[in-house]
């Protein structure tokens, strides 16, 4: 049985729900606040020098949002679990934070004993999302396998996807790719078949909505 409480770090930058937020968790045995942010920037800093055990962190922030911290933090290799808090029920939020890394993800209306023990299971090394949003994992989870079970691109046909999504044009793709811009030409026709778009920013647009890549 634990004896010490779990530190954690809350980063949110609407000031009153975070001070509220942060008296809440210490008012539970099972948890201390070590640190506590504004954005994304100021966060990296915090969590650096505090070390908490799991980061609450909201999704829509200034300057960087949570998606990108969540890939900055993964990027550190910091021993640390990563649970979204946030307003956000939309489903590219949703799969963006999964993709980069996020343990959990919970809206704000979460009761505060359900809050503490999605808490302590992201801690155990288990997932947990709210019931509002498991149906759009489900549904993003099965066009991304129905995809890529009867259309499965290549790893070069993502790279000139990525590229595409990039807005790079023809010749400046295959001179990243060194690859010849007829051969360009011929990846774009078999992604937009293979995607069933009907030009680069509908093949694009899905290729986000899906995951294949991330948007920039």
């Amino acid at each position: 049985m634990r004896i010490v409480p779990l530190r954690l770090a809350v980063v949110d930058d609407h000031a009153l729900f975070r001070r509220g937020l942060v008296g809440l968790l210490n008012d539970m045995p099972e948890f201390k606040v070590v640190g506590e942010a504004s954005n994304g920037h100021e966060a990296l800093e915090m969590i650096q020098s505090s070390q908490p055990e799991v980061v609450l962190l909201d999704v829509n922030m200034p300057e960087m949002d949570g998606i990108q911290t969540v890939e900055a933090l993964r990027k550190l290799r910091l021993p640390l679990h990563i649970l979204m808090l946030t307003i956000s029920q939309h489903e590219e939020d949703l799969m963006g934070a999964i993709r980069m890394g996020a343990d959990g993800y919970l809206l704000k209306n979460t009761e505060p004993d359900d809050l503490r023990k999605s808490i302590l299971r992201v801690a155990g090394g288990e997932g947990t999302l709210s019931p509002e949003v498991t149906g759009a994992v489900m549904r993003a989870l099965a066009r991304q396998s129905e995809i890529t079970n009867q259309t499965p691109l290549s790893d070069r046909e993502l790279e000139v996807l990525a590229c595409l999504a990039d807005g790079q044009t023809t010749s400046q793709i295959a001179s990243r790719l060194f690859i010849s811009e007829n051969t360009v030409k011929t990846h774009v026709r078999h992604i937009l078949e293979k995607m069933e778009a009907a030009n680069r920013t509908e093949a694009v647009s899905k290729a986000i909505q899906l995951g294949l890549i991330q948007k920039t």
